[in-house]
């Protein structure tokens, strides 16, 4: 069965809270789900897993240190996540806070990996993954689900087997 993680940063419980919406839309498309703080993520998680989520709240306009991280540790596996899905969603405190570049952020470093990353397939003002302004809205958590949908579905077709 395809993997997909779903790793996630949250203060708030915002960043959280569109995580489990992510998940619930990578299991609706049959794939497994791992949800995980980012701060339990190893590197083994990451090569195991055929796609990959990542969540973060805006700081400045980019991931937060926590979720770089992640993405510090993995240079000791650079070319192994090459060719997985990847994609990113955020929340922050206002509209103007650096959502945009927060994603661009995350999936700089997915590409860095070679991994091949979606977007909002929504288009619901992401354009680069998803975003909730405070706490997520119903129509923002669907967005998240499509997302988790989208990056499972093709993932299976990316899929090794």
């Amino acid at each position: 069965m395809v993997k997909v993680l779903v790793a996630y940063h949250s203060r708030t419980g915002n960043t959280a809270k569109m995580a489990e919406a992510v998940a619930s839309g990578v299991r609706s498309a049959g794939a497994e789900a791992f949800l995980k703080k980012v701060e339990n993520v190893t590197n083994d998680d990451l090569i195991a897993s055929d796609g990959i989520i990542i969540g973060s709240p805006t700081y400045y306009g980019l991931m937060s240190a926590e979720v770089k991280k992640v993405f510090d540790g993995s240079a000791e596996i650079r070319g192994q996540l090459e060719n997985k899905v990847g994609a990113a969603f955020t929340s922050s405190a206002s509209a103007d806070g650096g959502n945009q570049t927060t994603l661009l952020s995350v999936l700089q470093a997915m590409l860095i990996h070679a991994m091949i990353v979606v977007g909002d397939p929504m288009d619901s003002g992401g354009h680069y993954g998803a975003i909730a302004v405070g706490s997520p809205e119903a129509e923002c958590r669907e967005t998240c689900k499509m997302l988790g949908e989208r990056v499972a579905r093709l993932a299976k077709r990316l899929a090794p087997g």
